[in-house]
């Protein structure tokens, strides 16, 4: 999955409005941030294979320190205690925290049985959705509609960047997602290399959300009482 996780991102700003969305990519997506250096430096291993399933050629072979259910778990911890140790902010840390777990959880449709729930050589779950492009691509886009609903709904534009800043970040995600499902990657090390392309997609919403502004209960009441009439 790739655009879910920018989904459920961007859904969870409503529930931590002080948590910049920045942050709230970063924990979504830090399982596949951290896949492509594993990759690099040798820790973990995948295969392209075109055909392997219809929409993904990737044959993931060893990748339990990203994408293992107990170490997801683990960095969950790690991540919302760094987050809590620096801002001090609970509701986000634990759902900075939420969003490291959800990775591996909205992977588990998709994926074919290889996500590792403890080590490489234990259980491994996968439902297979990847098996089949069009529910691939609804589901994909369904869950990034759904958040961006959410996420509009919570929040407004203070100016243009908060604005039309927010609507770029979305479609150059969303070409990213069509261009890389519709070509394989050469090789292991070029797919690594285009995988850490996503680490720009956190300072890019942070700074989009610097920009905007979280809707409070007292703006929803202030916009829904009827004007004053003059001489009142």
């Amino acid at each position: 999955m790739f655009l879910g996780h920018y989904g459920v991102a961007l859904a969870a700003k409503r529930a931590a409005p002080s948590t910049s969305l920045g942050a709230l990519t970063f924990a979504a997506q830090f399982l596949d941030e951290l896949w492509p250096i594993l990759l690099l430096i040798g820790l973990e291993q995948v295969k392209i294979v075109p055909g392997i399933m219809a929409a993904s050629p990737l044959d993931f072979v060893y990748y339990p320190i990203s994408h293992s259910l107990v170490m997801a778990v683990t960095w969950a911890i790690l991540i919302g205690a760094v987050y809590f140790a620096l801002v001090r902010y609970a509701p986000g840390a634990w759902m900075m925290a939420a969003l490291v777990v959800s990775h591996w959880f909205l992977d588990v449709p998709m994926h074919r049985p290889d996500l590792p729930i403890f080590g490489a050589n234990g259980t491994k779950v996968g439902w297979g959705l990847w098996n089949s492009v069009p529910a691939t691509f609804a589901i994909e886009f369904g869950i990034f509609a759904i958040g961006i609903a959410i996420y509009l709904r919570g929040t407004r534009a203070l100016d243009r960047v908060g604005r039309w800043g927010l609507w770029a970040y979305i479609v150059v995600l969303a070409v990213v997602y069509i261009a890389s499902s519709s070509a394989p990657p050469p090789n292991d090390r070029a797919l690594a290399w285009s995988a850490l392309g996503i680490w720009l997609f956190v300072p890019w919403a942070h700074w989009v959300d610097t920009h905007r502004m979280p809707i409070t209960v007292m703006d929803v009441i202030r916009k829904r009482q009827p004007p004053k009439r003059r001489g009142s």
